[in-house]
């Protein structure tokens, strides 16, 4: 679909019986750079990956703060130096570090989701069923509209079947709870 939205916008940037300008190439170059970043902001993977040089760079820096603290310090209690001289902040080093972390762990946990999605998915509906607007595609596993309709129908009835038995559950819970001759 971004495609045809660009392609759409070239077309319209098209002068004429000439050929597109220079300018309507970068620009569409850029909208469609916009869109690819977009996208790649939602993948957790990509995200990911994006994050780790930074990780990288957040580690050295933190060792690189400790070292000077850790010589600081030690020229400190040798008396080489007084405590006037500045030195950089550990801890704000240390929790930028640790903020990436956090980051980089809600990537692998989302990934992780759509991943355990992706899965039940094709576990529980693994044939798809073909369009009317792509019936060449058909393939030779897919589903009639009729067995997709038997198979929703399934799932539906075995949701109101667990639905049931936990109203049924938290009656029986609820029912425990209160004292005997009170109904």
């Amino acid at each position: 679909m971004a495609s045809v939205v660009l392609y759409d916008r070239l077309i319209t940037l098209q002068q004429p019986g000439g050929p597109i300008p220079q300018i309507g190439m970068q620009q569409a170059a850029t909208l469609q750079q916009q869109q690819l970043s977009q996208q790649q902001d939602f993948d957790p993977v990509h995200r990911f990956k994006m994050l780790i040089p930074q990780l990288k760079e957040s580690l050295q820096n933190v060792m690189k703060i400790a070292s000077l603290n850790l010589g600081h310090n030690t020229s400190i209690d040798n008396g080489i130096k007084s405590s006037d001289a500045s030195v950089q902040r550990f801890d704000k080093s240390l929790e930028e570090f640790y903020a990436l972390c956090d980051q980089l762990e809600l990537c692998l946990r989302l990934a992780y989701e759509c991943l355990s999605q992706s899965i039940d998915s094709a576990k529980h509906s693994p044939n798809l069923v073909p369009t009317a607007t792509k019936p060449d595609t058909v393939q030779t596993e897919s589903l009639s509209y009729s067995q997709y309709l038997s198979m929703i129908k399934s799932q539906i009835s075995c949701a109101k079947d667990i639905h049931n038995a936990l109203l049924e559950c938290s009656k029986k819970i609820a029912g425990k709870g209160q004292p005997p001759g009170i109904l």
